[in-house]
């Protein structure tokens, strides 16, 4: 049976549709969705088909998806359309940020041990959706994302909440100094050990969230590693190049739902 890591916090906002999908061992590929690895199209897309469908909307939803590139490029997605849910061809290109006010429409994060970061604000009914590896966490794209939704929608910081999605730990990521000097300005974002680093994400990213100012009752933290719980998270450091990845998504349901419910 699938089941979703979801946040408590979003949990309370019976307008806000989220959810971060896991494996299941009776479903193919462990019920990766990605696109983007090799695995045969038509079981991938299936596996996504079969995710809408839990998600139980009574309107039909939107699917955006991204390719996703480790960059700091963001996406302001302004139409009801669905890109890059059954073919590679339509998705964003070259993004790794998208933020939409748009209803019915839910943004997709695809990740096996980079950081997802859902963001919500209730008082302007927008969201965004991030994906931050240490590429992207270098460059502050969840700052980045948190300051164009305050300059096209009017979006005050303090009201934004934010979730930080399982990804890899202090506890599992190893890394050279050439990243690890990268964030040498947030000491308590490593650990050293030896010649090597462990590199905390979650945590800088959470900073990174602060420093854009929203507020840190506002920020929930999965405090979940996909490599240390790999039997239920894709991890491409536990899992030695795993070609699966999960989906972090996060959308505004339909009015019309709304008030059905």
């Amino acid at each position: 049976m699938l089941d979703f890591f979801t946040f408590k916090h979003f949990k309370r906002s019976p307008s806000l549709l989220h959810a971060v999908t896991t494996k299941s061992n009776d479903l193919p590929y462990e019920f990766s969705l990605a696109l983007h690895t090799g695995e045969d199209t038509e079981n991938i897309v299936a596996n996504r088909n079969k995710l809408s469908n839990l998600l139980n909307s009574s309107e039909q939803l939107h699917y955006i998806v991204a390719n996703q590139t480790h960059s700091d490029n963001i996406k302001i997605i302004t139409n009801k359309e669905t890109k890059g849910w059954e073919s590679l061809e339509n998705a964003v290109e070259d993004c790794d940020a998208l933020i939409t006010d748009v209803k019915g429409v839910v943004l997709n994060i695809l990740t096996a041990d980079c950081v997802p970061i859902l963001l919500y604000d209730k008082q302007k009914e927008v969201v965004a959706a991030v994906h931050a590896g240490w590429k992207g966490t270098k460059a502050k794209i969840v700052s980045k994302t948190v300051k164009k939704m305050t300059e096209v929608y009017g979006c005050d910081p303090k009201e934004i909440m934010a979730g930080v999605a399982p990804s890899i730990g202090r506890c599992c990521y190893e890394v050279d100094a050439d990243v690890a000097k990268h964030f040498f300005d947030i000491p308590e974002g490593f650990t050293p050990v030896g010649e090597k680093y462990m590199l905390d994400l979650p945590f800088i990213n959470k900073e990174q969230l602060l420093h854009a100012g929203i507020k840190e009752k506002n920020i929930e933290m999965s405090h979940t590693c996909t490599a240390c719980e790999v039997e239920r998270f894709f991890s491409y450091r536990k899992e030695q190049g795993c070609s699966g990845r999960f989906m972090s998504m996060i959308g505004i349901k339909n009015k019309k739902e709304d008030d059905e419910n």
